[in-house]
């Protein structure tokens, strides 16, 4: 997908007992943030806006570290 970065954040910022969390960005919009709802069984996202604090914390995710449910779900939230 063209310009769509994925994110997770580093190792030892997440808040404890937090399911992992994944944001995105395409080109120069908006964040999203990622997660995975049980009761849904699927992936949820919101649009966000991030402290410098946290995006300084954020780390890019390669594609294949990304959960192929979540994969999909981007390819439909960020459909050309």
């Amino acid at each position: 997908m063209n310009g769509l970065r994925v994110y997770f954040k580093l190792a030892g910022t997440d808040i404890l007992g937090e399911q992992r969390v994944f944001y995105s960005r395409r080109a120069d919009g908006p964040y999203y943030r990622w997660y995975y709802e049980q009761e849904l069984e699927q992936w949820c996202g919101s649009r966000v806006r991030l402290p410098d604090m946290t995006l300084k914390a954020l780390c890019m995710a390669s594609w294949k570290a990304v959960p192929t449910a979540l994969q999909t779900r981007l390819d439909e939230h960020y459909m050309e």
